[in-house]
């Protein structure tokens, strides 16, 4: 598929509502979708319809619009299979969010499987939300934390594989692509490693899914884990996706409603998954929404999505290379490299950086991103960032450039 040309891209910004205003007298650059994307109208009017037309709770009901919700509730979960190549809608389950579908594997299949002195391989360059789990069940369960390291433009030293994966590693857990520096890491190469010495690998997919082609099968993992409102989608819903086996062997995450089979007063059995992971009612509106996102990014194609991106990428580091004091992290070409990139302006503080951009209607996020171990890596408290998306355009790149000057010469 060819990519998305300007024209393209100026027809997709109308179809965001929240795109059409000023902010501080300025049209709105928003550069901040790696925290959470806006949400095409098609999306909101999808939701809207839910709680406007059919609103009922799912599963129990054998009226009208309990089972039209239940039909594109469940519908919804097999847009996400295939949106993801999973070999089974089955496999696909409900959450808030990635860092609910995390904690989920690390309480469940952490606590059934991990003893003390197993290994858990993670990244220097990962999200709070795949560390803090696994630091949590590491203490209860006696299992021992290890970390790949990064290299001098963000990329894991794959090197390190062949002395941390040993027999002893029971799980390795790696972001797809980086929320700080926009590395997209190696992750079919470490997954077979990781199966090699009997590991199981989580992928956190919160930065990937929503903008390149990802495919379960192809990656050669066993968790994948996103959320729904980094890809057009509401919050308060995200994904965990697994092996049916490894699902079906794990025990519930909470006890409640719908995750039963039968209830006594001493003990219960559970549910067939997914239901035994989908505890009371669920986000039913924001999980259909969720489908919604799907078929409208299908739509214009992941691939055509992930080049554009690329596009831009390439494009920001040709022109923000010339701003004055600017030192930018992670890799310094688009090879294997997202459209999310973190970086310091000499003299001036990642949060007046954001605030001085705000003020020409430029959104971008500033702060440690959930990647303090990172930042420390770096040896600074904190960066700015800037991220893309499909309905970003190569004169907002120029606009972050012009505000970065103006930064930097406020603060001479």
């Amino acid at each position: 598929m060819s990519t998305l040309t300007q024209f393209d891209v100026l027809a997709i910004r109308r179809e965001f509502p929240i795109l059409q205003q000023e902010v501080h007298g300025h049209r709105l650059a928003f550069l901040d979708s790696a925290a959470s994307s806006q949400k095409p109208r098609q999306v909101i009017d999808c939701l809207e319809d839910y709680y406007r037309r059919y609103n009922a709770n799912v599963h129990r009901g054998v009226y009208k619009f309990s089972e039209e919700a239940t039909f594109a509730y469940e519908r919804a979960r097999g847009k996400v299979a295939r949106f993801i190549g999973a070999a089974s809608q089955r496999e696909i389950i409900f959450t808030r969010n990635t860092t609910e579908s995390i904690n989920l594997v690390a309480q469940t299949w952490g606590a059934t499987n991990l003893r003390p002195g197993d290994h858990i391989l993670l990244s220097l360059m990962e999200h709070h939300s795949n560390i803090v789990p696994w630091q949590m069940i590491a203490q209860r369960t006696g299992a021992i934390l290890d970390y790949l390291s990064i290299d001098g433009e963000g990329r894991l030293v794959l090197e390190e594989l062949d002395q941390k994966l040993t027999e002893q590693t029971k799980l390795v857990a790696l972001t797809q692509q980086s929320n700080m520096l926009g590395t997209i890491n190696p992750v079919r190469l470490i997954a077979d490693r990781a199966h090699a010495v009997g590991a199981v690998m989580l992928v956190d997919g919160a930065q990937s899914v929503p903008h390149m082609p990802v495919n379960v099968a192809e990656l050669g993992c066993d968790f994948l884990a996103f959320s729904g409102h980094k890809m057009c989608a509401p919050t308060g819903i995200g994904v965990l996706w697994g092996r049916r086996k490894l699902l079906e062997a794990m025990p519930p995450f909470m006890g409640g409603g719908s995750m039963i089979k039968v209830v006594e007063l001493k003990q219960s059995t559970y549910a067939d998954v997914p239901a035994r992971f989908e505890a009371g009612t669920p986000a039913i509106g924001e999980a259909i929404a969720l489908g919604e996102a799907i078929d409208y990014l299908s739509t214009i194609g992941m691939e055509a999505i992930y080049q554009h991106e690329v596009e831009l990428m390439a494009y920001a580091l040709e022109r923000l290379v010339n701003v004055p004091g600017l030192t930018l992290y992670g890799p310094l070409t688009t090879e294997q490299r997202g459209g999310a990139f973190s970086f310091t302006l000499e003299g001036v503080h990642p949060h007046d950086v954001a605030a001085i951009l705000d003020g020409q209607g430029i959104a971008v996020r500033a702060g440690h991103h959930c990647t303090q171990p990172l930042h420390r890596h770096f040896d600074v408290p904190a960066t700015t960032r800037a991220s893309f998306y499909i309905y970003n355009l190569p004169e907002e790149i120029d606009r972050l450039a012009v505000g970065l000057e103006k930064a930097s010469k406020l603060f001479q």
